[in-house]
């Protein structure tokens, strides 16, 4: 198997409602929905963790995205200092994405022409996990060279 980075997100109980709700709006398939009450007998389940999900994993053509719901007892911080950032040919896919994020979570930013796409929004859906939203990406200048 060829290197892959998959970002892993952490939730505090709601990881199941937030995996098969980008599972459908992705066209994904959740590959992986592991309670910490279906682990092995000799790795006991936390008090009050049987349905808390332990390990999910989300597979898509074009990405893989992993999560886990906090095991009970340790405290839940939230998603802080990264968003998922995700890219569309076509602006009219990056809205309909962007309006599904945006039901019942916060708009950030919303979507614009910007000088790398034609459109780009940020919000932050409402399980809490931050987006970045591009469609139909522009020609960037060339990085320097390094020397």
């Amino acid at each position: 198997m060829p290197t892959q980075l998959s970002p892993y997100l952490s939730y505090d109980g709601n990881c199941a409602d937030a995996m098969r709700f980008y599972a459908e709006l992705f066209g994904a398939k959740l590959e992986a929905l592991i309670t910490f009450g279906q682990m092995p007998q000799e790795m006991p389940c936390p008090p009050g963790g049987e349905h808390r999900v332990m390990h999910a994993h989300l597979v898509h053509p074009g990405f893989s995205l992993m999560a886990g719901d906090t095991p009970p007892g340790m405290a839940y911080q939230g998603i802080q200092g990264a968003m998922m950032a995700i890219s569309f040919d076509e602006p009219a896919e990056a809205q309909r994405v962007f309006a599904a994020l945006s039901q019942g979570g916060t708009v950030t930013m919303p979507l614009a022409e910007t000088f790398w796409a034609q459109t780009f929004g940020m919000v932050t859906d409402r399980f809490g996990t931050p987006w970045g939203i591009n469609g139909g990406p522009k020609a960037m200048p060339a990085a320097p060279a390094q020397g």
